[in-house]
């Protein structure tokens, strides 16, 4: 293959991401999270691997039709914040007003962080909360959807989620960094593994249909603890330019 054939082979790569998110918005609809779930880890395994082969082939030089950063940020938008704020809203998790604050503050702001011009730092960590709402969401899932035949959730529930939405939603504007697994080089010994550990565990929680008695949960819990706290840390660790 020629240098071009590859990188127009990545931008093919990076456009299945549309492909999984309408896979997973018709799993959705019918209310088969699991299955919406393991749509979006495709998804988020794609959103993975395209930027490393996107800059190894150089796409800007030999494919520079299609602006790849574009297609990715639209693709991003609709497996990280859309579909997942879609589920958060119809599975019930959030409920009554809540429901609507969720769908709205998760969409809105979102679609500000996207378009905003000092979403990367330095270092190429994340200025902000990123808009993971997908594993957020994921992780909501795990913990606190009670399945089919369980009835709703405990009433707590409601009011936990709509705060850590909030307090997401808020930090997405300040100047708090979050890891990016790949691009960040500082502890991206452990920051790798650790977000593969992530979707190896998202993975399982989603096969086996968020059972509660799974230890696919813990693993979540503290994969999702590390990714968003390393940053923090490394400002805490090393100043505000770590």
């Amino acid at each position: 293959m020629t240098a071009a054939q590859k990188a127009l082979a990545v931008h093919l790569l990076t456009a299945t991401g549309a492909v999984w998110a309408i896979l997973a918005m018709l799993e959705a609809v019918q209310e088969d999270w699991n299955m919406m779930f393991l749509w979006l880890l495709v998804a988020l395994f794609v959103d993975g691997i395209d930027g490393p082969l996107a800059r190894r082939y150089d796409v800007k030089a030999n494919a520079p039709v299609f602006d790849g950063v574009l297609m990715d940020l639209v693709i991003d938008y609709l497996t990280y914040v859309f579909v997942p704020a879609y589920a958060l809203f119809n599975s019930g998790l959030m409920g009554g007003w809540t429901g609507w604050f969720g769908i709205i503050v998760i969409t809105f702001t979102s679609a500000l962080y996207f378009a905003d011009t000092r979403m990367k730092t330095k270092d190429n960590s994340f200025s902000g909360f990123p808009s993971c709402w997908n594993m957020l969401v994921l992780v909501l899932f795990a913990w606190f959807w009670p399945g089919e035949s369980a009835g709703e959730p405990e009433p707590y529930a409601f009011w936990l989620i709509t705060l850590i939405v909030a307090v997401l939603a808020a930090t997405m504007f300040l100047p708090v960094k979050f890891v990016h697994p790949v691009r960040t080089e500082r502890w991206r010994a452990v920051t790798l593994p650790m977000a593969l550990l992530w979707v190896v565990f998202a993975g399982w929680a989603a096969w086996v249909d968020f059972h509660p008695e799974s230890w696919a949960q813990w693993g979540l819990t503290v994969a999702s603890f590390y990714l968003l706290g390393a940053g923090a840390a490394q400002q805490i660790v090393h100043g505000k330019e770590g």
